[in-house]
């Protein structure tokens, strides 16, 4: 792991990922979560453990905060531990778009998909499946309200 950058590069990471696109303002689906896909593919100093660095494409209605929002949430997670190796807890790296609650949004239901660096799965395979669902009608035809880029730890 040596020459990766520590786990608290990783917002400042995303985030310039996401200005390559042009104004982030008025990103879309597909333009952020191709430039998540970039920034997923960047390897950070993690534990050795398969479940250490894992990146989530979600979305669903929610009313967290006010009026029901259609959320469309890529998300890295870091597995962080203590002195002793063992799992203290995460810390994950959010993109998330906000959408008005319209009813062809409110129609695609919810849905999460997790992709583990160190897991079974290839990376291409899941970001290309996960495309096409950023890709979906709904999405590509409304632009979101809003873009939200934060750090939180869980």
């Amino acid at each position: 792991m040596p020459g990766r950058p520590p786990m608290d590069d990783a917002l400042p990471l995303l985030r310039a990922e996401l200005e390559v696109t042009g104004a982030t303002a008025d990103l879309g689906a597909e333009e952020a979560w191709l430039a998540f896909v970039r920034f997923g593919r960047m390897r950070f100093r993690t534990p050795d453990t398969f479940d250490a660095d894992g990146l989530l494409f979600q979305y669903g209605t929610h009313t967290f905060d006010g009026p029901a929002t259609f959320l469309l949430d890529f998300t890295r997670q870091f597995v962080v531990t203590d002195a002793d190796g063992n799992h203290n807890h995460y810390v994950q790296v959010h993109c998330e778009l906000r959408y008005s609650a319209v009813s062809a949004l409110h129609d695609l239901g919810s849905f999460a998909s997790w992709f583990f660096h160190d897991g079974e799965d290839d990376l291409d395979r899941w970001s290309t499946a996960m495309s096409s669902r950023a890709a979906e009608g709904a999405l590509r035809e409304f632009k979101p309200t809003g873009l939200r880029v934060y750090r939180e730890q869980v």
